[in-house]
């Protein structure tokens, strides 16, 4: 997985998977996904990130069972 934030168009990706796109939905109006052919997330895209996320604050956290 890798996040990256681009403070020129406060614009947030997260790249999920290296899989070949096959189709993006608009969850809403700043945020689109995008799938492979089997419907998995791709990735996920947030614009106007600093009004919909708190990207000044983020963390990772590996949960073991």
């Amino acid at each position: 997985m890798q996040a990256k934030y681009f403070t020129d168009t406060d614009t947030l990706m997260l790249t999920f998977s290296s899989h070949d796109i096959a189709e993006t939905f608009d969850l809403n109006e700043d945020v689109l996904v995008e799938v492979d052919k089997n419907g998995h997330v791709v990735s996920m895209t947030v614009e106007h990130a600093k009004d919909q996320t708190n990207v000044n604050e983020f963390s990772y956290q590996l949960a073991t069972a």
